[in-house]
C-alpha cells in the first residue's frame, strides 16, 4: 500500500465515514451483484478564487496546497471494486450510488438492491435520506444572506434572536454557529441506541423547543475556544434564517439553491411527513436476533424532525453532484462568503488540546501527505450514509450514497473507506 492510498483511508477516517483498521482493507468481499459504470475525460482546470472573507476568524486554506489539482481520469477499476458484491449478504451495505466529476474526468457506478425481498438492481437515480449533507445547505443559505449584508458573521446571534438566550451566554457570533464553535449544548434527544430512536421515530420535534432545551442546560464552552460538532448550532441557524428572510426555512432554500440549480429531486420532509417521495432504495437496519440470525429492519419511513435545519434533507446523486458541482464553482455562495467554507478555525476539538478542529461552515477539510486538500461532508441517518466533496479547485468530486446497514454505527464502513479511496486516487 503506497503512501497516498494510506493516506486516503486516514481521509475516510477524519470523514467519519470508515474507522479502525479494518478500513486499510478497502476491498468488500465480492458476490455476483451488477456494478456499471463508465469512465470520462481528462485534464485539469480552475475553480473558485481564494479571495478571503473580511475579518476571518480562522486559518485559511489559500496557499501552495490549496490550489494542487487532479489531473489523472479516476481509476475506474478500483470504483468499480470499491462497490462489488454489495447485497443483502454483505456486512455493510445493500447497495451503493457512486458519482464522480471534475475536470479530470468522471466516472458513474452502481451495485446492489433497491428491495432485499425482490432482489431488485439498485435504482441509480433514487432519493435517499442525506442526513447532515443538509448543513452544507444550510451553511450557503447563511453565507448568501451575508453577501447581501442581511447577516454579520461576526454579530452575536443574541441580536438577531432577542430573548432566546439566557444572560448566562457571552456573545456568540454566526460565524461560530457555522464552524461549530459556540459552546451551545446539544439538545435532549431518545439517545443514541438505535432502539431508542426506532421507538420515537413518528416523534415531531419543534425547532424552537430544541433550542430552549439546549440554552437551558447553560454553556458548554466559551464561545470560540473549541469545537464541538453538533446538531443544535445548525438548529439556530435555521431560525435564523427564517427570521432574516421571513419565510421558513425549507421555502429560503427552496427559493435560493433548490430551484435555481434545477434540483426536483431534493426535498425536505417537513414536520410531519415520514415517507421519501418518489423512487428509493430501501434503507435498512441490521439487527442481531436471538437465535443468531440477522433481520434486515426496513427504516426508511422515519420521522426527520428533530434534524430539520441541521439534517433532514432528501436528495439524489445527480443533484448533490449538481450542487457540488456548482458550489465549489463559486455559483452558490459568492466567492468572498464561500472562503468560510474552506475556513478552519484555530481551536482544538472539544475536551482535547492536541487535536485540532478541521470542521468548517458546513464543511470538513482534510490534508493528504502530498499536500493535496480535500473539502466534504458527510451524512448518516438510518438507513442512509452519504458523502460529498472533493478537491477545491473542482479537478475531482464525489457524491455517494449507500443503504448502510448501520449508518449511524462507530464502527468501520469498508465501503465507505473504498469508495474515498478510489475516488481520490490519482
Amino acid at each position: 500500500m503506497n503512501a497516498t492510498t494510506r493516506t486516503l483511508i486516514a481521509t475516510a477516517l477524519v470523514l467519519g465515514i470508515a474507522a479502525g483498521p479494518a478500513a486499510a482493507h478497502a476491498t468488500p468481499t465480492p458476490a455476483p451483484t451488477p456494478v456499471t459504470g463508465t469512465v470520462t475525460g481528462s485534464g485539469s482546470g480552475s475553480g473558485p478564487s481564494s479571495a478571503r472573507a473580511s475579518t476571518p476568524a480562522s486559518a485559511s486554506a489559500s496557499g501552495p496546497t490549496a490550489s494542487r489539482s487532479i489531473s489523472t481520469p479516476p481509476n475506474a477499476a478500483a470504483l468499480r471494486q470499491s462497490i462489488a458484491g454489495l447485497g443483502a449478504d454483505h456486512p455493510y451495505a445493500t447497495g451503493a450510488v457512486v458519482r464522480v466529476s471534475g475536470s479530470s474526468g468522471s466516472w458513474r457506478g452502481a451495485s446492489g438492491v433497491s428491495d432485499v425481498r425482490t432482489g431488485a438492481p439498485v435504482i441509480d437515480d433514487g432519493r435517499f435520506r442525506a442526513g447532515s449533507v443538509t448543513k452544507t445547505f444550510t451553511a450557503a443559505v447563511v453565507l448568501q444572506l451575508a453577501a447581501e449584508r442581511r447577516i454579520d458573521l461576526d454579530r452575536p446571534i443574541q441580536r438577531y434572536l432577542p430573548g432566546t438566550f439566557p444572560a448566562a451566554f457571552d456573545p456568540i457570533t454566526v460565524r461560530e454557529l457555522l464552524n461549530h464553535t459556540s459552546g451551545i449544548r446539544a439538545a435532549d434527544g431518545p439517545g443514541n441506541a438505535f432502539q431508542d430512536q426506532w421507538d420515537h421515530r413518528f416523534d415531531v420535534t419543534d425547532p424552537h423547543a430544541q433550542i430552549a432545551n439546549a440554552l437551558a442546560k447553560g454553556p458548554e464552552s466559551d464561545p470560540g475556544e473549541f469545537q464541538h460538532y453538533l446538531n443544535i448550532n445548525y438548529t439556530v441557524l435555521g431560525v435564523l434564517i427564517e427570521k432574516v428572510t421571513g419565510t421558513t426555512y425549507e421555502r429560503a432554500v427552496d427559493e435560493r439553491i433548490l430551484r435555481p440549480l434545477g434540483l426536483r429531486q431534493t426535498s425536505f420532509p417537513g414536520r410531519t411527513r415520514t415517507h421519501i417521495p418518489g423512487r428509493h432504495n430501501i434503507g435498512y437496519q441490521a439487527l442481531p436476533l436471538p437465535d443468531g440470525t440477522t433481520e434486515l429492519r426496513n427504516v426508511s419511513v422515519w420521522n426527520q424532525s428533530d434534524r430539520w435545519a441541521a439534517g433532514d434533507l432528501i436528495s439524489s446523486t445527480a443533484d448533490l453532484e449538481r450542487f457540488t458541482q456548482a458550489l465549489f464553482a463559486g455559483r452558490v455562495v459568492p466567492r468572498p462568503q464561500l472562503e468560510e467554507m474552506f475556513t478552519v478555525p484555530e481551536v482544538f476539538e472539544f475536551g482535547t488540546r492536541d487535536k485540532p478542529a478541521l470542521r468548517t461552515a458546513g464543511m470538513h477539510k482534510m490534508v493528504l501527505e502530498d499536500g493535496l486538500v480535500v473539502y466534504g461532508k458527510t451524512g448518516a441517518r438510518p438507513g442512509y450514509s452519504t458523502g460529498i466533496g472533493g478537491t477545491r479547485d473542482g479537478s475531482r468530486l464525489l457524491v455517494f450514497t449507500m443503504t448502510s446497514k448501520d449508518a449511524k454505527s462507530e464502527e468501520p464502513n469498508r465501503v465507505a473507506g473504498a469508495i474515498v479511496t478510489a475516488a481520490m486516487s490519482r
